[in-house]
């Protein structure tokens, strides 16, 4: 079992390349090719997890959030940051991160809210732009078939609810190879017209590579002719927070003491109770300030989420309930959902969930 096997297991569920810009994901410290002794999966790297995975024999730490977030100049072990990765390194012990990527997952820290909540019909908060693409090509007719047979097996034409999907017609291709061409059809130098049919399907931009190397495998031209547009088509199962309903409603009060209970807050920081029964909730984990008026948009009775400064507690307008649980309390299950989601496919390996708490926050 090597690192890159375990990677591929989570980037199934949270590709990196759903990671917001700023954020810094994949494997920070070590080599995809390393052989895993044992995995170690904690919400955020400290010291004493590095010494965990000592412990426990783990060559790898899964974790949420990257240790390594704005870079690094110097490793002189004067700053957290940077005795971390010392200590990693001098042990040989490799460090992944997926954060925001897991964040923008369906799959992901808010559908783990949700589940943990009880909530129900779960729909993303704030669909992610530009995660879907649209690959059109031609291909003469006899080869059409195979053609969209393999776009398919790489996984493209999947919308919704719905797959196998694509839009094909028929025409004329035509062209002239040069003296260094090999014309599968055709003679070189030679003007060939070829009965072609046209075969658009669209793709999460995260399969690009493999369904391209199945366009060019499948193909019978020398030169394949494609076009790749970005669409500003929502992705229905892409993006930041979640939206969700009670089975039952419950009065503010209620749902709030159930949500303290539920997710072990210390306290919860909240706008006015409204007069009104909670049964729309929206979920974002970690800071999620920005999303209130998404909260507002969407209908949400409350907004639970983290980080939520003085004046943003105004926003709420009367229109709903923000209630901030801390930034550790929203995410701290996340390590719980890569534990299962990483014992399920690797059920005889050693998964180990960290049992350290690295919440850097403490109450009175």
């Amino acid at each position: 079992m090597k690192i890159k096997d375990i990677t591929s297991c989570i980037e199934e569920i949270a590709p990196l390349s759903y990671a917001e810009g700023f954020d810094n994901v994949g494997l920070l410290v070590g080599n995809y090719n390393t052989n895993v002794t044992g995995v170690l999966v904690t919400l955020d790297t400290l010291e004493n997890i590095v010494d965990e995975a000592i412990e426990k024999n783990c060559n790898l730490i899964v974790s949420f959030h990257p240790i390594i977030f704005s870079g690094l100049k110097k490793l002189n072990g004067n700053n957290y940051v940077e005795r971390v990765v010392l200590k990693a390194i001098k042990n040989d012990i490799a460090i992944y991160a997926m954060h925001t990527a897991l964040d923008n997952s369906f799959q992901g820290v808010n559908a783990k809210i949700c589940d943990v909540l009880g909530l129900k019909n779960k729909q993303i908060l704030i669909p992610k732009k530009n995660t879907i693409k649209k690959l059109t090509t031609y291909a003469p007719i006899e080869n059409a078939k195979k053609v969209r047979t393999a776009l398919f097996k790489a996984g493209a034409g999947n919308i919704g609810n719905y797959d196998f999907c694509s839009f094909n017609t028929e025409g004329f291709g035509t062209y002239r190879g040069n003296e260094s061409s090999n014309p599968a059809i055709g003679e070189k130098g030679k003007l060939h017209t070829e009965k072609e049919t046209f075969i658009s399907v669209i793709y999460e931009k995260h399969l690009e590579r493999n369904i391209l190397s199945a366009l060019f495998n499948a193909h019978t031209y020398e030169e394949v002719a494609y076009d790749i547009v970005t669409l500003e088509n929502i992705h229905q199962e892409i993006g930041m927070g979640m939206i969700g309903e009670l089975p039952q409603e419950k009065s503010a009060t209620e749902f709030l003491n159930f949500v303290k209970n539920t997710m072990q807050a210390k306290g919860i920081r909240h706008s006015k109770i409204l007069d009104k029964p909670i049964k729309k909730v929206a979920v974002l984990g970690g800071s999620g300030s920005f999303a209130i008026d998404n909260a507002i948009a969407k209908g949400a009775d409350m907004y639970i989420t983290s980080d939520i400064k003085y004046h943003e507690f105004y926003k709420a307008e009367d229109k709903l309930i923000i209630a901030d649980i801390g930034h550790y309390e929203s995410e701290q299950f996340t390590k719980n959902l890569l534990v299962e989601i990483l014992t399920k496919k690797f059920h005889n390996f050693a998964i180990i969930l960290s049992q350290r708490n690295t919440n850097p926050i403490y109450y009175l």
